[in-house]
């Protein structure tokens, strides 16, 4: 099996930047928010952030709470020849499960960065932009009901990003190249 990275972090914190860069260099890419999408166009459900925030507690109430990492792991054998970045893992128990199902292919990445900073980018943003109290209950809601703190605190790596872009890049090629030497 190739490498398996999972961008964990924040909403606002530049995990779509890590992604990004891994996919132009030639990884695979599979995002998690994809299945929403996917699952609520089918229903014919318009998508807000309220609507997506309450489609996303329905499918976990259906499927359990590691029922996005259940949705797409046929994905990720389907594309086990490649290198696969994984965008969107937000919960311990989309971890727990992926862990157990890959092991040590699996390797975690948390992207961090200031609140303040990562507030003004989720202001700034084209989609889904949302102010500072919108930002905070949102942060909150992903603390408390998804536990997103744990697969954050308990990454492989971490990627620092109150920089800029080339940084970020520099940063991803040092943990690909520890990687490799492993």
């Amino acid at each position: 099996m190739k490498k398996i990275i999972a961008i964990v972090g924040m909403c606002g914190v530049g995990k779509s930047v890590v992604c990004d860069y891994l996919t132009s260099i030639g990884f695979h890419k599979i995002y998690f928010g994809g299945i929403t999408y996917k699952l609520m166009a089918e229903e014919g459900i318009e998508r807000t952030p309220d609507s997506e925030r309450i489609f996303r507690e329905k499918l976990r109430e259906i499927h359990g709470k590691e029922c996005y990492a259940k949705l797409i792991f046929p994905e990720i054998l389907e594309n086990q020849d490649k290198d696969i970045v994984l965008d969107g893992l937000y919960s311990w128990y989309e971890h727990k499960y992926l862990k157990e199902k890959l092991g040590s292919s699996l390797t975690m990445i948390a992207v961090v960065c200031d609140k303040d900073l990562r507030y003004d980018r989720i202001s700034k943003r084209p989609e889904r932009p949302f102010d500072n109290v919108k930002a905070m209950e949102r942060d909150i809601s992903e603390i408390e009901n998804l536990y997103k703190g744990g697969p954050i605190s308990y990454a492989d790596y971490y990627i620092l990003n109150n920089g800029t872009v080339k940084d970020v890049h520099i940063r991803i090629d040092e943990i690909l190249n520890i990687i490799e030497e492993s």
